[in-house]
């Protein structure tokens, strides 16, 4: 691809020769000679006098930033060109639809022409896929399943019986949807299981990452709302209600019966307790311990979880806890002096 042919695609300007061919988008820091290498943040402007690739791009903030490749494509956010760009260097290979041989299917089961189910993948009974729906390898599709239109499973992941999932939902490998959810009552001293009955929805256009289990209700539903991400090893306890346009990072943990509004962010190793209420658009920093009810719009952090702007003022008296104590004892030590004397 040529510098203009970038610029055209992304809305961008070109500084320096537009007909410089690029095949690849890289860090600065690993940009080769044939490479577009990305600045999107000033902290890696240290990297530029040593950068080999072919040219840069540049967010337009950082247009005129010394050092580095001079011809240049230059946009408004470099992170965000790249969904326009990177399809076009790296396009998704066209899937081989139909069913592989060693695949084993349902008599009961409805598999679309346009489908692909790969190597021994298990479609049960009553599962039912969508057009151009893929499966991979070693997927379980259990009994009566939907899953819509164009939704990708990737390589041995499980959906549990009756789980529904949209259209365009991408699950990547490992991933466990539709699973029992912990669920005990204690009884004459032993833990007895209530039966987990209920449904599982995943909505249009979600992604869930590698190895995330996302449980079934007991009686009601667990629902991943539209448009949602969940980064890898996230955990969604049962009924819980996840919001549309909501964002999960690694290792984030939800527990039974959370009830979250649209657009919510939770930080890389999140907790949130039971039975909660976190408002739309609210912002749950990493590792924060959520053990109350959340605003909309409201950003926590810390454990337990409250305002981010507390919570900091909190850390920084702690930092200066000890010469706090070093102050205390000298005046300790002064007060015993004079009362000696």
């Amino acid at each position: 691809m040529t510098l203009s042919e970038a610029a055209e695609a992304t809305g961008g300007r070109v500084l320096g020769d537009g007909s410089l061919i690029f095949k690849r988008i890289s860090p600065v820091h690993d940009a080769g000679p044939g490479d577009l290498a990305m600045l999107a943040n000033r902290r890696y402007a240290a990297d530029l006098p040593g950068c080999a690739g072919r040219a840069l791009l540049v967010s337009e903030t950082l247009s005129r930033i010394e050092g580095g490749p001079v011809d240049r494509l230059v946009v408004e956010d470099a992170h965000a060109a790249l969904i326009d760009l990177l399809p076009l260097l790296h396009p998704e290979p066209p899937g081989e639809c139909g069913v592989h041989p060693t695949a084993v299917i349902h008599a009961a089961a409805t598999v679309p022409e346009r489908a692909d189910v790969g190597p021994h993948a298990v479609i049960c009974a009553g599962a039912m896929l969508g057009d151009g729906a893929r499966v991979g390898a070693h997927c379980v599709v259990g009994e009566g399943v939907a899953i819509g239109t164009e939704t990708v499973l990737h390589p041995n992941v499980t959906v549990y019986a009756g789980s529904v999932l949209g259209d365009r939902v991408v699950v990547h490998a490992g991933a466990r949807v539709g699973v029992d959810g912990f669920g005990y009552v204690t009884s004459g001293g032993r833990h007895r299981k209530v039966p987990q009955v209920g449904g599982c929805v995943v909505e249009d256009d979600v992604e869930i990452g590698a190895n995330c289990t996302i449980d079934r209700g007991s009686i009601g539903r667990t629902v991943i709302g539209a448009g949602s991400k969940l980064d890898n090893l996230v955990h969604v306890g049962h009924n819980v209600t996840i919001g549309p346009g909501s964002m999960l990072v690694a290792q984030v943990g939800v527990a039974g019966s959370v009830r979250t509004g649209a657009g919510v962010a939770m930080g890389g190793q999140a907790g949130v307790s039971d039975h909660l209420r976190i408002g739309a658009g609210a912002r749950i920093a990493a590792q924060a311990g959520v053990i109350g009810d959340v605003e909309p719009g409201q950003v926590v952090s810390g454990y337990p979880a409250r305002d981010h702007g507390t919570y900091l003022r909190a850390m920084a008296s702690l930092m200066r806890l000890p010469e706090l104590v070093r102050r205390l004892g000298r005046l300790e030590r002064r007060l015993g002096l004079e009362d000696a004397g």
